[in-house]
């Protein structure tokens, strides 16, 4: 077993030098250097479309093949059903509608009240669009913990669409009880994973569509989705005339960005060597991530238990498996006026529902939302120490 070095881990990040606490990852997070420098070294090497014939197209040939190999090393799945995309968001519309051709009026679909809306309301719209029927799967206010799926399951159930891990309350369901569930009704499953692969070892396998997004883990602004070849193949996107009909490329549209391709494997590797042992950066990948929750969860534990104990200060979200993520309000103060405060003592920890817009309604939070803490590998103690000052200042304050 390695060791985690916190120390050593922040000496990655130049944004760090800035001075302020950074609680606003779960938004995307900061990015070490040797991101960076890949990122640049393609922008400014010569590239063009893939191929074999000159060095400028064999290069960005090796770039795609390498971020679909190293995104499969992170989620344990087959390279060749490595799907790009501008984002989750565009990922997701595009399997969606692509999904919903093989939908008839009377079938259905079950989307949850836990989830961003980008694994909601591309799934409610594209069952609208062929009268298709939507169903919802609750979760309880108190523990954060989904409701039971199986009175939702049926024959004509068709896809059911869930969260790794919720963005807004770190809720992390059993998505492989889930998956199992699903599978027995003859349906497939699509995972929300933007907000679980940064903090803990993932192995997607069990998923039939799962889709994650680099700039949450260290990486440039991208989506990527992972399937089976075999799943993919089934499928029949719309799409250019003359663009190959090869998966996963039938999927992609347009020129691929190679600089954040490249991104995303420099993103990969700086996970690996996050303090883990193995063989394969897949083994190491494993390693470093069970090195980083357990970094993660000690100190959201200190975290939760000294928000909890400042008066006025709530908490919401109390699942069983979570990720490092804290949401709370404090009374007589709106959430926007406490992140404000915050930002003001250099705590970047934002107000807002964050588009998870289902959660914050059941809730009762509204648009306004309540503050998110979502801490990283780059989180230290003095971070903590600074956040629960800052929110502690709160106290006996008149809001404005």
């Amino acid at each position: 077993m390695g060791v985690f070095d916190v120390v050593a881990v922040r000496k990655q990040f130049p944004a760090l030098d800035e001075g302020a606490a950074h609680f606003d990852g779960p938004g995307g997070s900061q990015t070490p250097q040797v991101v960076a420098d890949a990122v640049a070294s393609t922008m400014t090497s010569a590239v063009a479309n893939r191929g074999t014939l000159t060095a400028a197209e064999r290069r960005s040939d090796e770039i795609v093949v390498g971020a679909r190999v190293a995104v499969a090393d992170l989620l344990g799945t087959d390279p060749r059903g490595i799907v790009f995309g501008r984002s989750m968001t565009q990922l997701t519309y595009d399997f969606s509608r692509t999904l919903a051709k093989t939908w008839q009026p009377g079938d259905e679909v079950v989307v949850t009240k836990l989830d961003h809306d980008a694994n909601v309301r591309p799934w409610v719209q594209a069952a609208e669009a062929v009268g298709a029927t939507v169903r919802w799967l609750g979760f309880d206010t108190e523990t954060s913990e989904l409701d039971d799926l199986t009175p939702l399951l049926n024959d004509r159930t068709r896809l059911v669409a869930v969260t790794g891990a919720s963005n807004l309350l770190g809720t992390r369901p059993d998505t492989v009880r889930i998956a199992d569930l699903v599978h027995e009704a003859g349906a497939l499953l699509y995972v929300d994973g933007v907000h679980l692969t940064a903090h803990v070892p993932i192995d997607a396998s069990y998923a039939d569509f799962y889709v994650c997004s680099p700039y949450k883990f260290f990486g440039p602004h991208l989506g990527a989705l992972t399937a089976s070849p075999e799943l993919l193949e089934t499928l029949r996107p719309d799409k250019l005339a003359p663009s190959t009909d090869v998966v996963p490329e039938r999927f992609e549209l347009g020129t691929l960005p190679y600089e954040l391709l490249a991104g995303t494997t420099a993103a990969i590797d700086f996970l690996a060597g996050l303090g883990g042992t193995g063989a394969t950066r897949r083994e190491r990948l494993q390693s470093s991530l069970e090195l980083v929750e357990e970094y993660e969860d000690n100190l959201r534990d200190d975290l939760e238990a000294r928000l909890a104990a400042i008066p006025g200060v709530r908490l919401y979200g109390h699942a069983a498996r979570r990720t490092p993520t804290l949401l709370f309000t404090v009374d007589g103060w709106t959430p926007a006026a406490v992140a404000e405060r915050l930002a003001a003592a250099k705590v970047n920890a934002p107000a807002g529902s964050f588009y998870a817009y289902e959660p914050a309604r059941h809730l009762g939070l509204g648009a306004a939302g309540a503050v998110r803490a979502g801490l990283a590998p780059y989180t230290d103690q003095s971070d903590v120490d600074r956040l629960v000052a800052a929110v502690e200042s709160l106290d006996g304050s008149s809001e404005h």
